[in-house]
């Protein structure tokens, strides 16, 4: 049997470093670790790293890391050159290789962090659904953040979610 990992981070691209930050840690109380950072192909680790990774259009952008209740990160990236562009359809689901689908939280009070969500620049793109029925409290939705990243909520833990559920 293979060992179970933990998910250790998920990375998000944002307009504005800044504005990323308040709205993840005004929103959900993540905790901003380290940065904002430039990042920059210059001869430094952090430029090698970049280098490395990203194609040869990367020139600059900037970095920030946070982190969450249960100890999984959030790493916001800003990129100046090439420079950030929204996608003209930000749910294309359907679509790989071009960025995470989503990513979810876990807020006993869905309703009440959707309403923050939007009170801090994003949107509430579905409604509120129960999920084993009324009588249960087990609830989801999706959000967005002001930059259109989807952001699922669950009313509980993602275990105690999908114990409850065979098939859908």
């Amino acid at each position: 049997m293979t060992e179970c990992h933990p998910v250790n981070h998920v990375g998000i691209t944002v307009s504005d470093i800044e504005k990323g930050i308040e709205f993840y840690t005004s929103t959900f109380g993540l905790t901003l670790i380290m940065g904002p950072l430039v990042m920059e192909t210059d001869d430094g680790l952090l430029g090698e790293i970049c280098s490395d990774l990203f194609d040869y259009n990367f020139k600059k952008g900037r970095i920030a890391h946070l982190a969450s209740a249960n100890g999984t990160g959030i790493e916001l990236f800003d990129f100046e050159t090439p420079a950030v562009e929204k996608r003209e359809n930000n749910f294309e689901y359907w679509k790989t290789g071009s960025g995470i689908f989503h990513i979810c939280m876990t807020a006993r009070d869905i309703e009440g962090m959707a309403q923050r969500i939007v009170k801090n620049g994003g949107r509430h793109r579905s409604k509120v659904w129960n999920v084993f029925g009324e009588e249960e409290p087990y609830k989801l939705t999706y959000c967005e953040d002001p930059d259109g990243n989807i952001i699922e909520l669950y009313t509980h833990s993602y275990e105690q979610m999908l114990a409850r559920r065979l098939s859908y």
